[in-house]
């Protein structure tokens, strides 16, 4: 039996989603598949998410930017939108149980010096952090079979 698939939305699927995607995996360990995408993917992985999640220990340099259309033909259990844009254009997706829009500030969209751009960086990826380390650790903290929808997050 296969895992359920948690699937992180965003618009460029570049920085917020990537962070999610990563912190929600590692918290989370064998209990679901995690994965990431954008429903306006921008190609690449923003070298200054790679960069602030590297303080943490977590490698980016091989992740890429998808697009939702990769999986609108799989059983996709939760959806977790990070930005409005993604919530509102976001298909429904066969097996969804729950869906879920946690809104966080783009740091894409960033101004000022480098300095300024990563403290951003930090600080968007800090409360993704938050968020999303709860959420893993109440998934691999026991929850089976339907509990694992209603972690209360």
């Amino acid at each position: 039996m296969s895992k359920p698939l948690i699937l992180v939305l965003c618009t460029g699927n570049s920085c917020r989603s990537q962070m999610a995607e990563h912190l929600l995996r590692a918290a989370a360990g064998d209990v679901v598949e995690v994965a990431s995408a954008g429903s306006d993917p921008a190609g690449y992985v923003h070298p200054l998410a790679i960069e602030v999640m590297a303080e943490l220990g977590h490698d980016l340099t091989d992740a890429r930017s998808k697009s939702l259309t990769e999986f609108q033909d799989r059983a996709v259990h939760v959806v977790v939108s990070v930005c409005g844009n993604a919530d509102q254009c976001c298909p429904d997706f066969p097996g969804e149980q729950a869906h879920y829009c946690w809104l966080f500030d783009d740091p894409a969209h960033a101004e000022g010096s480098n300095e300024e751009k990563l403290a951003m960086f930090r600080r968007v990826r800090d409360e993704i952090q938050r968020v999303f380390v709860a959420y893993g650790r109440g998934l691999s903290d026991g929850m089976q079979g339907e509990k694992w929808l209603d972690c209360g997050c």
